[in-house]
């Protein structure tokens, strides 16, 4: 015997995804496109071996954007076995500096072990030195309306 749907099961949640592969950090990477977050929200815990990101991403997922305009919410980007950070055309520290993440890649080289790549909007790129994939995208605020009041849109 099946149940009907509750209209609690319909709800919009907060994300709080994990990533221990490949196809996983597809996903990732996808509710995560078009994020922001300023250079000074970047934080490498050299010793806990995990390298964290705030953004403010955009709420790709949303079922209900027919209902209300577009969506962003604050979320935390976390990468564990992390064994070194290099950066590419990204000011460190800097308060004022807003980026924008395109795309999260892997490429092994030993596997399990690899390079994470988070691409930046204007050629920037942060290399994540990895022993595996292990990763995790967590809400942590409210939704609020995006300031653009625009999705990001992208050619084709």
């Amino acid at each position: 015997m099946t149940e009907d749907a509750r209209f609690e099961d319909g709800r919009e949640a907060p994300l709080n995804i994990g990533a221990l592969d490949v196809e996983d950090l597809k996903v990732l990477s996808a509710l995560s496109q078009d994020a922001v977050f300023p250079a000074s929200e970047m934080r490498w815990d050299r010793k806990a071996r995990r390298f964290g990101l705030l953004l403010n991403r955009v709420r790709w997922e949303d079922a209900g954007q027919g209902r209300h305009a577009p969506e962003r919410v604050q979320s935390v980007l976390v990468f564990d076995t992390v064994t070194g950070v290099a950066s590419q055309g990204v000011p460190k520290g800097d308060p004022d500096t807003v980026l924008s993440l395109l795309s999260v890649d892997f490429t092994p080289a030993n596997p399990p072990s690899g390079h994470i790549l988070l691409t930046l909007a204007g050629d920037g790129a942060i290399r994540l030195s990895v022993e595996a994939v292990e990763a995790s995208l967590r809400d942590v605020t409210r939704p609020y309306v995006a300031p653009s009041g625009k999705r990001p849109r992208h050619p084709d």
